[in-house]
């Protein structure tokens, strides 16, 4: 397993969750290239939610969490994370982390990630 994705759960409409992605040895250069939080609902496709550049110093956010979501990550760890606020029952989907050997141009599309986690679920309740 080159991702590890945890923190998911089972929160009231409003409430919080902060997922952890942590990369192994065999993500390689995981902490050298932007990495990013994909999420899938049930029937639909797995859809862009947020990206962080190599030292954190670039986030981007997809307009469904804009606001309300923050991607950060500590290099020294290995580890990327996901804090979410203000929980809507739309968020309900399985988080994926994702991450990527080189460069490239593109943060938000799934081809241009080379290894992902095995997915962590949210469900928010209404």
């Amino acid at each position: 397993v080159q991702l590890q994705a945890s923190g998911g759960g089972l929160v009231p409409a409003g409430g919080s969750l902060k997922l952890s992605c942590a990369a192994s040895a065999s993500a390689r250069a995981f902490s050298a290239n932007t990495a990013a939080w994909f999420r899938q609902a049930p029937g639909k496709e797995r859809e862009f939610v947020a990206a962080i550049n190599w030292n954190g110093a670039n986030t981007y956010y997809s307009d469904s969490v804009k606001g309300r979501f923050t991607i950060s990550r500590v290099n020294a760890r290995d580890t990327m994370y996901l804090q979410m606020n203000s929980l809507k029952p739309e968020d309900t989907a399985a988080y994926y982390c994702a991450g990527r050997r080189r460069s490239r141009e593109n943060y938000a599309r799934l081809l241009d990630y080379d290894y992902w986690g095995q997915g962590t679920q949210v469900t928010v309740s209404s």
